[in-house]
C-alpha cells in the first residue's frame, strides 16, 4: 500500500491531487494536513483511505505537533512513501502582491516565508523518521517558476518571489543531507503551470495571455510527475511536464 502526505490538501491543487492519486490507486492511503480539517470537501472527508490532521504552516509548533498525532496513526516504521507540500500563500487577509518595493509590508514578508517556506522545511524535519525506511521516498515541494531568481525578468510580487525562492534553496538543501539519512529518495520543487484557483482569481485578466489548466489538470500532471520520479531527479526544479527549470 502506498501511503502519501499531502500538506495544503484543502487547497485546490492539493485536494485534487488527492482525488487523483485515489482514482488512480485503489491501494493509496492519504494523510491530509490542513488549516480547517472540517471544510475540506465531502468526497475527500469521507473517504475510508483518508486520514485528516490539523496543521497550520505558520504555527510555530505546528510541525511538532501534527508529528505527534500522526504517530497515533500510522507508525514511523511503517513509513510514508511521498510527502506533498502544497500550502501556499499568495495573497488575502490585507497581503496582496506589491507592484513596488514601496509596498512590501513586514508583516507580509514574514507570512508569505512562514507559509510558503519554512512551514516544508519544519515539516519534513517533524517527519524524517518517516522516511527512514529503504523503500524510494519522494518529496516534492510545490513551488513557482516566478521563484527562480535566473529568470526573474519583470520584478514585483517581493514577499511571493521571495519565499519561494527561499522554498527551492531548502529544496536543494534537503536534497543534499536527506540522502545520507533516508536512503533513496528524489527531493524536489516543482512548478505546477498557472491554474485556475482561488489563489489565480483575482489575476484573471492577465491569465487570459497564459496557458492556464484547471486544477484537475494539474493535478494529473503532478501525480505523473510524482510517480515517475528517480533518483536521477533528487535537487531539481521540474515544471509540470518534467523539464528542469534555473534555480
Amino acid at each position: 500500500m502506498q501511503k502519501v502526505l499531502i500538506a495544503g490538501v484543502s487547497g485546490a491543487i492539493g485536494s485534487h491531487m488527492a482525488r487523483e492519486l485515489l482514482k488512480r490507486d485503489p491501494r493509496v492511503r492519504l494523510f491530509g494536513l490542513c488549516r480547517q480539517p472540517e471544510k475540506l470537501p465531502e468526497d475527500l472527508a469521507h473517504s475510508p483511505r483518508m486520514t485528516l490532521l490539523a496543521w497550520d504552516a505558520a504555527a510555530p509548533d505546528a510541525a511538532s505537533a501534527v508529528a505527534a498525532e500522526l504517530a497515533t496513526r500510522l507508525p514511523a516504521e511503517e513509513g510514508l512513501d511521498a510527502v506533498v507540500y502544497a500550502a501556499g500563500v499568495l495573497h488575502g487577509g490585507g497581503m496582496f502582491p506589491e507592484k513596488r518595493v514601496e509596498e512590501l509590508e513586514a508583516d507580509a514578508l514574514s507570512h508569505a516565508l512562514q507559509v510558503n517556506a519554512s512551514g516544508f522545511a519544519l515539516l519534513v524535519s517533524a517527519l524524517l523518521p518517516w522516511l527512514q525506511h529503504r523503500q524510494f521516498k519522494r518529496v516534492m515541494a510545490i513551488s513557482a517558476k516566478v521563484g527562480s531568481i535566473t529568470d526573474n525578468r519583470f520584478g514585483g510580487w517581493y514577499a511571493y518571489r521571495s519565499s519561494k525562492a527561499a522554498l527551492n534553496m531548502l529544496v536543494k538543501t534537503l536534497s543534499v543531507e536527506l540522502p545520507r539519512r533516508s536512503g533513496p529518495l528524489a527531493c524536489v520543487a516543482v512548478h505546477p503551470g498557472t491554474t485556475r484557483s482561488p489563489l489565480s482569481e483575482p489575476f484573471s485578466r492577465s491569465l487570459a495571455q497564459l496557458q492556464v489548466h484547471t486544477a484537475s489538470e494539474t493535478a494529473a500532471h503532478l501525480v505523473t510527475l510524482m510517480n515517475g520520479l528517480e533518483e536521477r531527479h533528487n535537487g531539481c526544479f521540474l515544471s509540470w511536464d518534467g523539464s528542469e527549470l534555473p534555480w
